[in-house]
């Protein structure tokens, strides 16, 4: 029996008290990763990223492992609802038009406190400002910095179209204007370099284009490391108190922490390990995270239809974001159907062992977005599930 099958026996057998649609973590896999993740940072903190966990309780579950400290939240919303919640240094990673929050924000001491929120535009401040109302407390800031890599003169670009902020003399500006205006603390910088820990380099059959990945991160790694520590100068001269400096992501934890500018590391995906993040050399994680769908029709000799499975992740339309069939092995989309919104026919000659009412196991193509999905997380130790969990979705909290 392959390690694979020696799992899909295992979650049939924890969850075959429950029907599908049905999503589980495997918590030896996802405590697995967590020391993956944790031996890769040397020695650095770890930032959680809640959008890719999209669950309370295992994000105190990984925050309470030696080698993570905090949370990298994805809107303001979310950010007052965790630390309402007794979560702490939370950092927003992402600009904010909630002004409804940010009028929460500037009137709570203690959400003042355990919030950072992300700026990278002077408007941005003003916004706040027009939102405080009578609040009063002072807020803390990060600034973020583009981590693109800009060639030819700036006629290609690689990386995410983030920040504005790519020089030193860029943030360094910015960071003056939070110094100066009252009601505003910067505490910290961030730069999430997406084209190195969110792009695979070992692509399955193309071998040239993996090739090409990895000469393209080897050289934006080189250039991102010196822009980085001339940024943190130039701003430390602004702020010399500053609190952290943020980089990485699961797919470049070991060479961000190799800077010494950096101190500290965001990651999460790599907890779950959804498929986006098969394709890399540098580390592999256990898939810890899966759905499955329940067989409901048998149309023919090597054809099986399982009720739903279209979930799409995020990001630029390809087959890359779609979800894909896992356990079993074997099983394929029909290229004419593909996962669709109530049925979704699979391929294979697995489909002929197949019952009504078996599951076949899937894994989303990113991390949390499998939670927007599903109310509950049934979390499985060896053959058992033991315990039942809410998502954010579960808890009646979409905050996109």
């Amino acid at each position: 029996m392959t390690a694979r099958a020696a799992d899909r026996a295992r979650y049939d057998r924890a969850t075959a008290h429950l029907d599908a649609p049905l999503a589980l973590v495997d918590l030896d896999a996802f405590d697995a990763n967590a020391e993956d993740l944790v031996r890769r940072a040397g020695g650095k903190p770890i930032r959680v990223a809640s959008k890719s966990v999209r669950c309370r309780t295992l994000l105190e579950r990984v925050l309470a492992k030696d080698g993570f400290a905090g949370i990298m939240s994805f809107t303001l919303a979310e950010s007052l609802w965790l630390a309402r919640s007794g979560f702490e240094d939370i950092l927003l990673a992402y600009p904010s038009a909630d002004r409804t929050a940010f009028a929460e924000l500037a009137a709570d001491p203690k959400l003042a406190a355990a919030v950072t929120v992300m700026v990278d535009d002077v408007s941005q401040l003003d916004l706040i400002d027009g939102a405080r109302g009578e609040g009063r407390e002072v807020i803390r800031v990060c600034l973020e910095l583009d981590t693109a890599l800009k060639l030819l003169g700036g006629r290609v670009r690689v990386g995410a179209l983030r920040s504005p902020l790519h020089s030193p003399a860029q943030v360094a500006d910015v960071a003056r204007a939070v110094a100066r205006r009252p009601g505003f603390k910067l505490v910290g910088i961030m730069a999430y370099e997406g084209h190195i820990a969110g792009v695979g380099d070992a692509v399955a059959g193309r071998p040239f284009r993996s090739r090409a990945i990895r000469l393209m991160q080897a050289t934006a790694r080189r250039e991102l490391a010196e822009r980085r520590a001339a940024v943190v100068r130039a701003v430390r001269a602004v702020a010399p108190d500053l609190e952290y400096v943020n980089g990485g992501g699961t797919g470049s934890v070991q060479h961000t922490a190799a800077e010494d500018a950096v101190t500290e590391i965001a990651a999460g995906s790599g907890l779950y390990v959804p498929r986006l993040f098969d394709n890399y050399t540098s580390f592999s994680g256990r898939p810890a995270a899966l759905f499955a769908q329940p067989v409901v029709r048998r149309p023919g000799v090597g054809i099986v239809t399982v009720l739903g499975g279209g979930y799409p992740a995020s990001g630029a339309a390809g087959p890359d974001r779609l979800p894909v069939p896992y356990l079993p092995e074997g099983l394929r989309y029909d290229p004419q159907e593909g996962p669709g919104e109530v049925q979704t026919p699979l391929l294979g000659s697995p489909a002929d062992d197949l019952l009504i009412g078996d599951k076949v196991w899937f894994r989303h193509a990113k991390a949390g977005e499998l939670c927007e999905r599903f109310d509950v997380l049934h979390l499985v130790e060896g053959d058992a599930v033991t315990a039942t969990v809410p998502t954010y979705r579960g808890e009646g909290r979409t905050f996109l």
